[in-house]
């Protein structure tokens, strides 16, 4: 990836000018510096408009044909690929650009603006690749890492099963060993990319006895989607992001190698559950640019449509409904930002990523709904932009952890707080 070289370059360029900023600030300030600043740096001002530019230019024209075909969005993702808009948490040693998930954050929203379901097809490559870069070796991470820089190649996250989603304890799919390799047994469920991936990150119970702590039951593999015994199920048909790729994934005696394991035996659910803190604030990240995308579709819309003599946009009652999706595009991007900051300064950010996760989620739910109403019957048709919106903004609800289990962790780690 050409580009991912030049843009490396300028990564590094923008950290050092960050740091000189900050430096000449502490110079002039009379008092103690505020924290942290709401401007963005050159880099990123970049990183955003790049994305920017590739998502109304690239994405939006062909959005809608993608959502009727649901066929998937390959030359689109190929052309993020070459831009280096996709991989972007891999680190440099092993071909990528190592950025931090605050700067990733912002080429996610833009990517969402354009179509959520080519965002979540290339979000979904961070989620399946977070556990290799948090967890994996020196040899997991050139071998399964270095190649999706090589080339536009896919990955998967592997966990969820049909009888068990938010409840991982449930998890039926079983590792067993057997010498130097695990035999895997088992059926997956809502696997986006599942059909498309190069490999997954799979999550299998290895500790039979039904007592065994959930912490220690669990081991993560890495899995080469070619391995015998994997049968890939058919694409599943959504309500939105329909060119993303949705597929069941079922295991026969899938035969996978000891140096697959992740860490160790037992150590697989706190390894997948470690990643969600980074992949988070990238979800809501791409409901914030939905309900972006969202807000402003029907603000347009506003201006020009007339009812009553003047345009819809003069009416009150239509003037408060934009103003209520403004407060709630912006506060929703401000809660992401924040979760992305706090993991980008090595802190523990469960509670911030799931605020984040759950209330972008709502929001991007909520201001598509309202702006289907700006548009009124216009709004309910396919030919306009914000019935599919409103479509695609449904599932942030509930992948990555659902709206509700977000708030049983965010009421946990709030009462923590007082209990301590």
């Amino acid at each position: 990836m050409f580009f991912n070289k030049a843009l490396r370059a300028g990564v590094q360029t923008g950290l050092r000018l960050q740091s000189t900023n900050a430096t000449a600030s502490a110079k002039v300030a009379p008092k103690a510096s505020l924290g942290f600043s709401f401007e963005l740096t050159e880099q990123q001002k970049e990183f955003q408009e790049l994305a920017r530019r590739f998502a109304r230019e690239e994405i939006v024209p062909v959005a809608a044909a993608y959502d009727k075909s649901g066929e998937y969005p390959v030359p689109v993702i190929k052309r993020a690929w070459e831009l280096g808009l996709m991989n972007s948490h891999i680190g440099e040693d092993y071909g990528g650009m190592g950025l931090s998930i605050f700067d990733a954050c912002l080429i996610t929203e833009e990517l969402a603006y354009g179509c959520t379901g080519v965002q979540t097809a290339i979000e979904a490559n961070s989620l399946g690749q977070m556990p290799v870069i948090i967890a994996g070796n020196e040899a997991q991470k050139k071998k399964y890492l270095g190649r999706m820089t090589e080339e536009p190649l896919m990955c998967a996250y592997c966990v969820t099963e049909p009888g068990a989603g938010s409840d991982v304890a449930g998890l039926k799919t079983r590792a067993v060993k057997t010498g130097d390799e695990y035999v895997v047994n088992g059926q997956k469920m809502w696997i986006t990319n599942g059909g498309k991936a190069n490999w997954y990150f799979l999550l299998a119970r290895t500790d039979a006895d039904p007592k065994c702590p959930t912490s220690k039951a669990f081991t993560g593999f890495i899995v080469d989607a070619d391995t015998p015994g994997i049968q890939i199920g058919r694409k599943e048909l959504n309500m939105g992001q329909r060119c993303s790729d949705t597929r069941g994934i079922t295991f026969e005696d899938v035969r996978i190698p000891k140096e697959n394991v992740l860490i160790g035996e037992g150590a697989g659910f706190k390894i997948a559950m470690g990643a969600f803190d980074k992949t988070r604030p990238p979800v809501a990240a791409g409901a914030t640019g939905l309900a972006q995308r969202a807000m402003d579709e029907a603000t347009n819309y506003a201006l020009e449509r007339k009812a009553f003599g003047k345009s819809i946009s003069e009416h009150q009652a239509v003037s408060f409904l934009l103003a209520e999706m403004a407060m709630k595009v912006e506060l929703a991007r401000m809660a992401y930002q924040r979760s992305a900051w706090e993991v980008d300064t090595g802190r523990r950010n469960t509670y911030f990523a799931s605020i984040a996760k759950a209330f972008a989620g709502d929001i991007a739910n909520q201001v598509a709904s309202d702006a289907v109403q700006v548009f009124g019957g216009n709004g309910f048709n396919s030919d306009y932009p914000v019935e599919k919106l409103m479509r695609d903004a449904k599932i942030y609800q509930i992948y990555e952890g659902t709206a509700q289990i977000q708030r049983l962790i965010i009421a946990r780690e709030h009462l923590g707080k007082y209990k301590k």
